[in-house]
């Protein structure tokens, strides 16, 4: 009898000061686990796209201090942005991709529901209302945002509507 592996929890679970959500335990791809929300939040005001390959070869310590450094000022975003473009550089010899930063995040926005959040909660029959929206994070606006699109861990999307408190419009 083949005994499946059990999966290890993340480095996140637990970690403190930063927004780690439960279904983000489930985030695997080619055995590795994937970045988590509060660093690809990270990454978006970066302005640096990171690949699994990238991620998966950054020691847990590095992975910390990406999901744990702050991004609240133009030096700290600066700094991460910096930092992070010198772990990948020192792992594969290439320069972080650039990603263009979105000066209007649909995240952000919370006098309107975006379109595509509207769509997707409909498919699961969820109606989320406007001050449900603003009672959100930034992180967990993002987030909904991020398992919304098209090539994205969808199957999610329903887990993180529930953990956030949502299928109660």
């Amino acid at each position: 009898m083949i005994m499946k592996a059990e999966i290890e929890p993340s480095e996140f679970i637990n970690l403190k000061g930063i927004e780690y959500f439960k279904f983000e335990e489930d985030f695997m791809e080619e055995n590795v686990r994937c970045i988590p929300m509060v660093v690809r939040f990270k990454m978006d005001l970066a302005g640096i796209k990171l690949k699994l390959g990238e991620w998966g070869r950054f020691h847990p310590t590095e992975r910390i201090e990406l999901a744990l450094l702050p991004i609240s000022t133009a030096f700290e975003t600066e700094h991460y942005r910096n930092y992070l473009g010198a772990l990948v550089t020192q792992y594969t010899g290439q320069a972080a991709t650039p990603l263009s930063i979105d000066q209007y995040p649909e995240w952000n926005n919370i006098v309107q529901l975006p379109e595509m959040l509207k769509e997707k909660s409909s498919e699961i029959q969820v109606d989320i209302s406007i001050s449900q929206w603003q009672r959100l994070s930034n992180i967990q606006r993002f987030a909904l945002l991020k398992l919304c699109r098209t090539g994205h861990e969808n199957k999610n999307f329903p887990k993180a509507v529930a953990e956030f408190g949502l299928m109660d419009a």
